[in-house]
């Protein structure tokens, strides 16, 4: 029985299956529901939420429509390299991870000319003590503005 299978079954009746398989659903602790898109060509994505789902598919038909460009998944930004202090102490880095990167265009200039700006985009429903550090961090280090969607 295949994963497309078990989700046409009533819940309890799924319930039961992870039971026997040993694989109990624990709750998310934001409440989020994971959920995925298929690509052409079969590539399944899966996404933490519903909301980071949703604004996929919207950042792909603007992406087919020719709106951005260079549309990135999970890029990585190193906002403090990790190091060795003196003592010899490893000091771990800290990195933040988008949930969306891309570049959007603007409207033509005085001259027609059209320049594209690069967008960071976070799919967020609760904003937390980490994150919120993390957006600061963008900002005051590598100069980049997190939307939040």
């Amino acid at each position: 029985m295949d994963v497309s299978e078990v989700s046409r079954l009533s819940p309890a009746a799924q319930k039961q299956i992870l039971a026997k398989l040993g694989n109990q659903a624990k709750e998310n602790k934001l409440h989020n529901v994971p959920t995925s898109r298929c690509l052409q060509g079969g590539k399944l994505i899966r996404f933490p939420s519903q909301r980071e789902a949703r604004r996929f598919d919207q950042l792909m038909l603007q992406l087919r429509a020719g709106m951005i460009r260079d549309l990135k998944l999970q890029q990585c930004y190193t906002l403090q390299a990790a190091y060795i202090t003196p003592e010899g102490e490893h000091i771990r880095g800290i990195t933040y991870r988008a949930d969306f990167s891309y570049q959007r265009a603007t409207a033509p200039d005085a001259i027609g000319e059209v320049y594209w700006l690069p967008v960071v985009e976070d799919a967020k429903g609760k904003r937390t003590d980490v994150y919120i550090m993390k957006k600061k961090l963008m900002k005051e280090r590598l100069g980049i503005s997190i939307v939040e969607v």
